[in-house]
């Protein structure tokens, strides 16, 4: 058992799981993914730790970029869409890449993780330079695709971030931030997409979450960055506003849409009583930063 890595390890608590009924199937899984908060905890140092070196790139002109094969490359590619509709950043400033490109999205490519040149090609479009930040997702740590991404990358002087569940990830040698959420044996023996990959998303919203915030994509813990794209977000939008600046609704809606749907501008309007350029250009003062303004 010893020369098993730990993600690979039978669990005892679930080795009868096949003669469970439906409700003791989801009880014992359950109570394994209660172990996985407790294990992201462990790591809130290190975990802070990337978000300095994140926050730090972008704030120099930076880009992070996110690279994993199988559940760990598309819960990359997850966190990476979401920051643009989330805080309004750039589609380059934050990608995410998974090992047998896109198909691999939508259907497995399992063997593409042990293919060093697919993860040399996708740094090569992704362009590394010593700005930027590379973070290599891997619940083993030792897929060829990742750590042949985050060698590469230290050799341009890249930052390098590695997360995995193995205390014993081979990653952790090219990684300036090794983050290790240790969730023991998955309820299903190997089978990473559980507790490993929840540790993963837990991780990856911090990182990103964590960044934006200091970069002031956030307002307290308003989105003020968001893009405003259907009915949902421009509601929601409007009571940010309404929320922050203390006014109705209707006033907020009327201030969201003479600022060009940006909540950020809406809430500068009123708080300085000026129109959308004098407010635009009052943020741009401050680096985009609301708090600095009212």
């Amino acid at each position: 058992m010893k020369n098993i890595i730990l993600t690979e390890q039978s669990n005892e608590d679930t080795k009868n799981i096949d003669l469970m009924n439906s409700f003791e199937i989801a009880r014992a899984i359950n109570n394994e993914d209660k172990k996985v908060a407790l294990a992201v905890e462990k790591e809130l140092e290190h975990i802070g730790k990337g978000i300095d070196i994140i926050s730090s790139a972008f704030l120099k002109g930076g880009r992070l970029a996110y690279f994993g094969a199988g559940t760990s490359g598309r819960l990359g590619v997850l966190d990476a869409s979401e920051c643009w509709p989330t805080y309004g950043v750039d589609f380059s400033m934050v990608q995410g890449f998974i090992a047998g490109g896109e198909k691999a999205l939508r259907l497995p490519v399992e063997n593409a993780e042990d293919i060093e040149e697919f993860g040399l090609e996708d740094l090569k479009s992704f362009n590394p330079t010593s700005k930027d930040v590379v973070v290599g997702i891997s619940a083993s740590g030792n897929p060829k695709y990742v750590l042949a991404v985050l060698k590469k990358a230290q050799e341009l002087g890249a930052s390098t971030i590695g997360i995995s569940s193995n205390p014993n990830a081979k990653l952790q040698e090219f990684s300036d931030v090794f983050i290790c959420t240790v969730v023991g044996q998955e309820a299903i023996t190997g089978s990473s997409r559980m507790k490993s990959g929840t540790a993963q998303k837990m991780v990856l919203n911090m990182l990103s979450t964590g960044a934006m915030i200091k970069i002031g994509k956030t307002y307290q813990n308003y989105m003020i960055d968001m893009k405003l794209v259907n009915e949902k977000l421009i509601e929601r939008g409007a009571r940010f506003v309404s929320q922050i600046c203390g006014v109705d609704e209707n006033e907020a809606l009327d201030l969201l849409n003479k600022s060009g749907k940006s909540v950020k501008t809406a809430c500068v309007m009123k708080a300085k009583n000026c129109d959308k350029k004098t407010a635009e250009a009052m943020l741009a003062e401050h680096n985009g930063i609301l708090r600095k303004v009212i």
